[in-house]
């Protein structure tokens, strides 16, 4: 796994580059939350910090850091993610990622104040996303 020196190193060189808009949907049902991305291929991501434990269920092929080592994770994975981690993926082709976490949160603003201490880096808060084709 990365240090998170080395994760924030590669974001700020990455947010120096267009934007993408990645599909985002959200379900809240009993105490739990789901939000799941689209992310195409050939698309880097970094995701935030997170201040929760959480299960993440991956549909795709992509080449992602885990709490222990980098996996290239292929077709359909469950895998724990604990907190104190970012993540940082590579799509090799269109992927689905969803993450499930626990929470006391009824909004979805609400829920992504209590996961991360790095709301401001959510697409969901942004209120410019520059495309490629801009």
């Amino acid at each position: 796994m990365a240090d998170l020196t080395q994760v924030n190193a590669l974001q700020e060189e990455l947010l120096k580059h267009p934007q993408i808009e990645l599909p985002v949907s959200h379900l809240i049902h009993g105490q739990m939350y789901a939000r799941t991305i689209l992310v195409p291929a050939g698309t880097i991501v970094v995701g935030v910090l997170t201040n929760l434990d959480n299960i993440c269920i991956v549909n795709g092929d992509i080449t992602v850091t885990t709490d222990e080592t980098v996996m290239r994770l292929t077709g359909y994975n469950i895998l724990p993610a604990s907190k104190g981690y970012k993540r940082i993926g590579l799509a090799h082709a269109d992927t689905l990622w969803t993450t499930i976490i626990h929470t006391n949160g009824k909004t979805v603003d609400e829920i992504e104040l209590e996961m991360t201490d790095e709301p401001h880096l959510l697409q969901t808060r942004q209120n410019l996303i520059q495309s490629p084709e801009t």
